[in-house]
């Protein structure tokens, strides 16, 4: 992302971590069933396997949860004084930007989880920003108070 001459950030957002927890979640609950067999097995491993396939295994887990942490942070929408660009990792290496110019937007969707969204932890849903071609150019899920995203974009005059 580069920006323009003249260009400046006025505000960063990055995925909730309520969403990235349920993930973390469903990550250990796939690994379990591993362990616990692991477990099973412990008598007919010797001291020495048991530790270094607990260690591979543990590994295997670590790896994935910090890949995931990675992609989650990497992940973001920046408002600028012209445009709003969102920039999404689909790897490590590869990540598509999608921008949209505050002049040609023509509308904004937001949707959050009904009555819950009033709490904090689970203040978090879609911002879809459609712009003046009607083609959809941002679209942002587990997006932090995607409403109040709305109305900061809304709010910046554009140049």
């Amino acid at each position: 992302m580069h920006l323009r001459e003249g260009e400046q950030i006025m505000k960063i957002y990055h995925h909730h971590l309520t969403p990235f927890i349920f993930k973390i979640i469903k990550t250990i609950a796939g690994f379990l069933p591993f362990f616990f067999l692991l477990y099973l097995a412990k008598s007919s491993l010797s001291v020495f396997g048991f530790v270094v396939v607990n260690f591979v295994f543990f590994s295997m887990f670590a790896l994935i949860c910090i890949y995931k942490a990675i992609i989650y942070w990497m992940d973001k929408l920046v408002v600028t004084n012209e445009r709003v660009i969102y920039i999404n990792w689909t790897g490590l290496t590869a990540r598509k930007e999608s921008e949209a110019f505050l002049s040609d937007i023509e509308e904004i969707q937001t949707q959050e989880k009904g009555f819950l969204s009033k709490l904090y932890i689970f203040d978090y849903g879609r911002f879809r920003l459609e712009t003046a071609a009607s083609s959809v150019s941002i679209d942002y899920t587990e997006a932090p108070d995607p409403e109040g995203i709305r109305k900061f974009v809304y709010n910046i005059k554009p140049q």
